[in-house]
């Protein structure tokens, strides 16, 4: 990995006047430690540190970071941001030795197009965006890539299937799964059935009720609603016969 020089400055213990003064002049307190020696307390320039994280190699990149007369071999350890400027507000430097090796993530690029997707219709996903691995600090890769060109439907790139760069060694469990094409299922939703339905009843009709006329003749039909009742006809009554009884009927005389 090619190495990076930037240039820091000693400062003073931090207060909460100088630390405001200094990110206004353009540039950030940081602290450097590790090597068994006492952390320094720093400043850099901002713009070189986002230069650097958005370089290839980011947060793994070597640095030669000079102080003065003096440099040393250092790493990017840790940053702080502003929560809502995204402003650099600190960076962590880890002193580190060119011949002992080191732990550290490396992000994964994918690589390629799985036929699993593109023609078996499978959708992939990425279950792992980094691996820790150890290695010399010069043998840091800056990511390394994961090649899905040949993964089939139902078919996974598992930590032990990753191509590693000679001397560096990864630091997780060999079966765990980086990427697979899985199958879609589609779940149909049943359209829910009614209680007397799904009892083997048969729902009870609403009952009907008809407007309009009653047609004569028909027996317990009742009044449509609003009509106006009318009372019944009185049928005439037969006048009684006369002399204040009934005629007694004259029989014939036999034979005639």
């Amino acid at each position: 990995m090619k190495e990076i020089v930037l240039e820091a400055q000693a400062r003073p213990r931090a207060t909460k006047g100088t630390t405001k003064s200094l990110r206004k002049s353009g540039r950030v307190p940081a602290v450097a430690y590790g090597e068994k020696d006492a952390p320094w307390p720093l400043s850099v320039d901002e713009k070189s540190v986002q230069t650097i994280l958005r370089s290839q190699g980011g947060r793994n990149a070597l640095i030669n970071l000079k102080i003065g007369t003096s440099s040393h071999t250092v790493l990017i350890k840790e940053i702080q941001r502003h929560p809502i400027t995204r402003a650099l507000q600190h960076v962590d430097f880890h002193r580190v030795s060119l011949k002992q090796k080191i732990e550290t993530k490396v992000p994964l690029h994918v690589k390629g197009e799985a036929p699993g997707v593109k023609l078996g219709g499978g959708v992939l996903e990425h279950l792992v965006r980094e691996v820790r691995v150890r290695c010399l600090p010069t043998e840091i890769p800056a990511m390394l890539e994961v090649d899905i060109s040949n993964l089939q439907l139902n078919q996974a790139i598992r930590a032990k299937d990753l191509a590693l760069p000679k001397g560096v060694e990864i630091l997780m469990d060999a079966e765990s799964v980086i990427v697979h094409v899985i199958t879609v299922h589609i779940v149909e939703e049943t359209p829910a059935v009614p209680e007397a339905a799904a009892a083997g009843m048969t729902p009870a009709e609403p009952e009907v009720i008809k407007k309009g006329k009653v047609e004569e003749g028909a027996e317990g039909a009742a009044p449509a609603a609003g009509a106006e009742k009318k009372p019944a006809a009185a049928s005439p009554a037969t006048p009684p016969p006369k002399g204040g009884g009934a005629k007694p009927e004259a029989k014939k005389p036999e034979g005639k």
